[in-house]
C-alpha cells in the first residue's frame, strides 16, 4: 500500500510540488536499492518517517530560509540534503560521496527531480578539505564519519573553518574532551519511539 503523504504535507506545511518530489524520491530509493544497496530502510512509509522526518529536524535548529548552502558529508542516498533541497529549493548543495554507485544514484535523482545548484563530489572528507573551496554555510553529517574526523574542517588551513557543522547524534552519544569545546547547541528530538540529538558545532576561535 502506498504511503499517504497528506499528514506529512500538513505537518511541514509543504507545497504539493514538494510532496510529489519527496514521494518520487522515496520510490527511487526503493527501486534503486535492489541493485545499489542504498539503505536498510526500504518501505515508503519508513523512508518518510525515518529518513525524511529526520532530515527535516534541522529546520527546528535553523531558519533554513536564511541559509544559502549545505554540504552533506558521506551523503549516501542523499539524506539529509536532498529532502531539505526539495523543501527549501533555494538551497545550493554540495553532496560528498566516495562510492561511485551511490554517486550514480545521486545524479539520477538530481536529474529526475529537476534539482538545480547541486554539486556531487567524489572526494573523501580529508581530500575535500585539502582541495576544494566551495561556499558552504552548514555541513551536515548523518551516519557518516565520527566527530573526531568531522572537526578537521575547523583547522586554520581549512577553507571551511568558519562554516557550521551539524552532527546527527544517537541518544546515548557523549562527546569526549576533544569534541566538547566545539559544541554550540544541542537539539534533542524524537521520531516515533527513537530519540536523537542534533549537535551544532563551530570553530572554537569563532565562538
Amino acid at each position: 500500500m502506498a504511503y499517504n503523504w497528506n499528514a506529512f504535507k500538513k505537518t511541514h506545511n509543504l507545497s504539493e510540488t514538494a510532496i510529489q518530489k519527496l514521494s518520487a524520491y522515496a520510490n527511487m530509493i526503493i527501486d534503486w536499492n535492489e541493485k545499489f544497496n542504498l539503505t536498510a530502510i526500504t518501505k515508503e512509509e519508513d523512508i518518510a518517517k525515518l529518513h525524511f522526518e529526520d532530515a527535516l529536524a534541522l529546520q527546528n535548529m535553523y531558519s533554513l530560509h536564511h541559509i544559502n548552502s549545505l554540504g552533506d558529508i558521506g551523503t549516501g542516498a542523499g539524506i539529509p540534503a536532498i529532502p531539505l533541497k526539495i523543501c527549501y529549493p533555494h538551497l545550493s548543495l554540495v553532496l560528498i560521496e566516495v562510492k561511485s554507485k551511490k554517486r550514480i544514484f545521486l545524479q539520477a535523482a538530481v536529474d529526475s527531480l529537476e534539482l538545480t545548484n547541486v554539486e556531487i563530489v567524489s572526494c573523501d572528507w580529508r581530500t575535500f578539505l585539502r582541495n576544494t573551496h566551495y561556499q558552504v554555510d552548514v555541513f551536515c553529517a548523518r551516519a557518516s564519519l565520527p566527530p573526531e574526523e568531522l572537526i578537521r574542517m575547523f583547522k586554520d588551513t581549512s577553507s571551511y573553518k568558519n562554516s557550521l557543522l551539524v552532527y546527527w547524534a544517537s541518544k546515548h552519544w557523549i562527546p569526549d574532551n576533544t569534541i566538547a569545546p566545539y559544541i554550540k547547541q544541542t537539539y534533542p528530538y524524537t521520531i516515533g519511539e527513537r530519540t536523537y540529538s542534533l549537535i551544532k558545532m563551530a570553530n572554537i576561535k569563532a565562538q
